[in-house]
């Protein structure tokens, strides 16, 4: 027969169930659990995930476990001391300014997080992006801003439910100012939306020749999200509004397979001309040219009959889109000069006037 217990066994057991029903031991044996809770998965993350993040060949997953180790450590501990807080059992006024406290905090880490691991997939996928793709080296300062953006909004969005803010009249407010503001700042907003189409489209990049429909023609040297700057030849930088480049035609000279392109010379000769002759000649000139190519080899085209005179066009390739001038420029000397040693007259323009009747005289 088993012995009655002894009077202090029991006073042990009584003393011990008491202090089990006391909610502040309760709250401060979870609230020692949560960190040991903590910290063993923070270990077992350690241990295992970074581990085997490790072995893969990509470095975005390391990237990943590493900068959510913190965020679920944390997590685990507000959690216990949520559970710490509900087991004290304070009045309200107390309590639900700790528990939305902690549920801040979790949504600001995690939000946090999101941010960093949004930015580091957006790094990945720009670094490895097509040439035509959205999403590029030059745009992804663009995406990050965005992706941050929405992180915060949802963030501050969650943080104010957690302090039971009603966002009725708030939301109702920014649609307001959202219309004035989008009102005010139209034309700001039109270039900066042109300014992401424009490199996300890639229709041009530094260092391209382009010209525009007015006849304005030069070297992109920056592109931004509101302009565009253009050095002309003149080196004269132009700052034009990315509104006005998205809605206009742009040619774009180095664009292409290639870099080079075509400069077209016209020339005229006197009727009568010995045209085989003159296309010999016309070739000849392009002889050992600055900066002209010899593949494609230039050529000597007579387009058509004018009105003064026999119409021909020098075609010579380049692939420096800022030599254009000098080569016009020295070719047209070139054809001058080789015209008149082979004594083929260049026409001018000729009209002539003939008179019907002069004042004072008799018809005839």
């Amino acid at each position: 027969m088993r012995p009655a217990p002894h009077k202090s066994e029991i006073l042990t057991v009584a003393a011990i169930s008491t202090l089990l029903e006391n909610n502040y031991f309760r709250a401060g044996c979870v609230a020692v659990l949560a960190i040991f809770a903590a910290w063993l998965v923070e270990l077992i993350m350690g241990k295992t995930l970074a581990v085997a993040a490790k072995r893969t060949k990509t470095d975005i997953d390391d990237a990943v476990v590493d900068i959510i180790r913190r965020p679920v450590f944390l997590s685990v501990l507000l959690y216990g001391l949520t559970w710490s807080t509900e087991l004290l059992v304070l009045p309200d006024r107390f309590s639900h300014p700790l528990l939305s406290l902690f549920e801040t905090l979790a949504i600001l880490i995690w939000a946090m997080a999101a941010m960093r691991i949004g930015s580091v997939l957006l790094s990945s996928i720009s670094a490895k992006s097509r040439p035509r793709s959205m999403l590029q080296p030059t745009t992804l300062p663009v995406f990050d801003i965005l992706q941050k953006t929405f992180f915060i909004a949802g963030g501050c969005y969650f943080v104010f439910l957690a302090w039971d803010i009603d966002l009725t009249a708030w939301l109702a407010s920014a649609g307001i100012i959202g219309i004035a503001v989008g009102f005010a700042a139209k034309d700001t907003l039109a270039n900066l939306f042109s300014g992401i189409f424009i490199i996300a489209d890639g229709a041009y990049k530094v260092k391209d020749w382009i010209t525009l429909e007015d006849n304005l023609r030069g070297e992109i040297t920056h592109i931004g999200l509101r302009s565009t700057r253009i050095l002309t030849p003149d080196d004269v930088e132009i700052t034009v509004p990315n509104a006005v480049i998205g809605n206009a035609q742009v040619i774009n000279e180095t664009g292409g397979p290639w870099p080079r392109q075509r400069v077209r010379i016209d020339v005229a000769i006197a009727y009568g001309s010995d045209i085989d002759e003159a296309r010999v000649v016309l070739e000849a000139c392009t002889k050992g040219a600055p900066f002209v190519l010899d593949k494609p080899s230039p050529a000597a085209r007579f387009r058509k009959l004018g009105d003064s005179g026999l119409e021909f066009e020098v075609w010579v390739w380049i692939d420096q889109p800022k030599a254009r001038e000098s080569v016009i420029d020295d070719i047209t000397s070139r054809i001058y000069k080789a015209l008149n040693a082979a004594k083929i007259e260049i026409p001018y323009s000729k009209h002539d006037v003939y008179i019907r009747q002069m004042p004072g005289y008799p018809k005839v």
